[in-house]
């Protein structure tokens, strides 16, 4: 659950969500994955233009729970957040010799004084000329560790399965200097644990593997991958030893430590990290006051696709027929369906004001349906279509003396019948014990 509830309380029949509900004999395009599907037809996301995409208030719920995860390990690892400017010019492209490597996938204009720029879809250049500017830095400055998560822009030929290959897209970029390579390597492994710990907050299972350092450089990357039947990379793996490697960064099959053959994996590259070492700092002239005169800072850049990391855990979690989140990143913990207006099971009404009590006082973030003119099965059928994890329904069982609640947790099939007690302990509850094994404490309690 969110450690930092943003607008703990919600209400359906307050929410823009945009339903797409198509015809049931609507072919179904063959590079429409899970999680676009999902997301546009429960109006998490809408389509503006091929490739770009508008968060709706759902969706932006999720990304702002990603980014708190996100910005409490940056704050662990010492980052310090800001935000760089969208255009870069193309002499510190040029100066860098990467305008003409990224080609045409590079979103270019110049403005009415005829300079050019680089709509950027990464901030080595920006960040490293920011540096330029204000240095040469003291060594007492170093380690500098600067992170910004903002949009980025990439002129996809063929953007596809939504956030997973979009033109635009929102990234975590960190950039880091150092004093020497000894010192950015210290650095380099601090971040990727954070990584590390990001990924396990979230929840989906990922693998870490050796990559290319392709256009960026450098002399050592790190991978982060979801393993998908629609991912465009492919990780080899050895089962025996943990070595996992990018199929594009390597020309073996069989693995170098144990010799042990090495298995394909399909998989969504969604965080990479690379030391840099002075590809940047030297060109463009970012320094620092050593013993021995001005000396290039060793540097180190660190990504995270944000929206793409959002895509890529539905299409893990997902099933077919309905949309799954990590209980970290859904839009609401929690969906609340009280009674419907008129029926026999109205006059329960009064347990959602306690409920509501419980889960504000339990620091989780959750949405009351409050549509009573809907039925129970409508509203819980909406509860699923956005995939909230956990819903509690005020029914028929809670109309007695002793009253019970409908609970469902969207990754179990059955749901349980539970009692306030019950509830109040399973959202205080720290481990990760089945509702079955805290129905028996809070029996034994009472």
């Amino acid at each position: 659950m969110s450690r930092k509830v943003i607008n703990n309380m919600g209400r359906c029949s307050q929410i823009f969500q945009p339903v797409n509900i198509a015809p049931k004999d609507a072919p179904v395009k063959a590079d429409v994955s899970k999680s676009y599907k999902h997301m546009v037809d429960a109006g998490i996301i809408r389509k503006a233009s091929t490739g770009m995409y508008t968060l709706l208030p759902l969706g932006l719920r999720v990304l702002e729970k990603l980014t708190d995860i996100v910005d409490q390990e940056m704050l662990k690892a010492g980052a310090q957040k800001i935000l760089l400017p969208a255009l870069t010019s193309e002499k510190l492209w040029k100066k860098t010799n990467r305008l003409t490597q990224a080609g045409r996938e590079l979103f270019t204009l110049r403005d009415r004084h005829n300079n050019s720029y680089v709509l950027s879809p990464t901030h080595e250049e920006t960040v490293t000329d920011l540096i330029s500017i204000v240095g040469p830095l003291s060594p007492k400055s170093l380690p500098l560790r600067l992170y910004q998560i903002s949009s980025k822009w990439r002129d996809e030929m063929k953007p596809r399965l939504g956030f997973i290959r979009g033109r635009e897209f929102i990234m975590k970029d960190l950039y880091t200097f150092d004093a020497g390579p000894e010192e950015a390597k210290i650095t380099y492994d601090i971040v990727n644990k954070a990584y590390e710990n990001i990924f396990k907050q979230i929840g989906v299972p990922f693998t870490k593997a050796l990559g290319s350092t392709g256009i960026i450089g450098g002399s050592m990357s790190h991978e982060y991958h979801y393993s998908t039947d629609v991912g465009e990379d492919t990780v080899l793996s050895c089962s025996q030893c943990d070595y996992h490697v990018n199929e594009n960064a390597t020309e073996e099959s069989i693995c170098p430590s144990c010799k042990s053959s090495l298995v394909k994996d399909n998989t969504i590259e969604v965080g990479h990290t690379f030391l840099l070492e002075t590809k940047y700092s030297e060109p463009l002239h970012a320094t620092y006051h050593s013993g021995h005169g001005h000396k290039p800072l060793s540097m180190g850049c660190y990504g995270l696709g944000m929206t793409r990391l959002i895509a890529a855990s539905v299409e893990v979690l997902s099933t077919d027929q309905e949309l799954r989140w990590p209980v970290a990143l859904a839009p609401y913990t929690v969906c609340v369906i009280p009674p419907k207006a008129g029926s026999k099971e109205e006059i329960a009404s009064p347990h959602v004001e306690r409920i509501c009590e419980i889960l504000s006082q339990s620091n989780v973030d959750f949405i009351i349906d409050d549509r009573t003119n809907l039925t129970i099965g409508n509203r819980l059928i909406y509860s699923r279509k956005c995939g909230f994890p956990f819903v509690i329904v005020i029914g028929k069982l809670a109309t007695g003396s002793s009253p019970l609640f409908e609970f469902h947790d969207l990754t179990s099939p059955k749901r349980e019948d539970v009692s306030i007690e019950t509830l109040f302990s399973f959202f205080n509850n720290q481990d990760t014990k089945s509702t079955e094994e805290i129905k028996r404490e809070a029996t034994i309690a009472s």
